[in-house]
């Protein structure tokens, strides 16, 4: 029986280490993202109030649950006063986006799409994660911004972003359990 050749063996071990080297690269800086800029934090912070304005719209209108339709008139009103805010202290820094971004303009499209139990039940996961990914930028710009008005304004949004993910998760369960009690439903 031939023996392998120790040469090429040595060279296949160290090309699968450099590719598995190569790949944990590749997830750490995928997941380690860099701290916004405090103008990048209010672009996205008013780019996210146009979207849940615009979304918590859409839920008062198509929903088929009282719960949803409330958790969106909710959204419009507190983003719209959230953008408010944001816009007097950006003012004099900073030009805010007017429009809905792709991925916030996509979700809007999809969601338009859909009725009754089904935006309703996409609706809940679409704002619980948003609502977890809101507060997490939140609290980074709270306690690490620069510009000391958009910290503050942060920072006093935190608690109304915490109150959104907790009826946020309570809607979801709501509307996870009235989809559980219906057959023929996809979940």
């Amino acid at each position: 029986m031939p023996t392998a050749n120790p040469i090429k063996r040595t060279n296949r071990i160290a090309i699968v280490v450099v590719v598995l080297v190569l790949a944990v690269v590749v997830v750490l800086a995928k997941t380690s993202r860099q701290p916004l800029s405090d103008p990048q934090f209010a672009a996205k912070a008013a780019q996210g109030s146009l979207a849940e304005v615009e979304l918590g719209r859409l839920a008062a209108q198509k929903s088929q649950s009282e719960t949803v339709r409330a958790f969106g008139e909710r959204m419009a009103t507190d983003h719209t006063k959230s953008k408010a805010n944001l816009e007097k202290i950006a003012a004099q820094q900073n030009t805010l986006p007017e429009d809905l971004d792709k991925d916030a303009q996509k979700n809007y499209e999809k969601l338009s799409k859909l009725n009754g139990p089904a935006f309703d039940r996409s609706y809940a996961q679409d704002m619980v994660k948003d609502r977890k990914k809101d507060v997490a930028e939140f609290q980074k710009e709270a306690s690490a911004g620069k510009n000391e008005a958009i910290r503050s304004f942060a920072a006093d949004a935190l608690p109304t972003l915490q109150d959104h993910l907790k009826a946020a998760r309570e809607m979801k369960d709501l509307s996870d359990r009235s989809v559980t009690a219906v057959p023929n439903l996809p979940k």
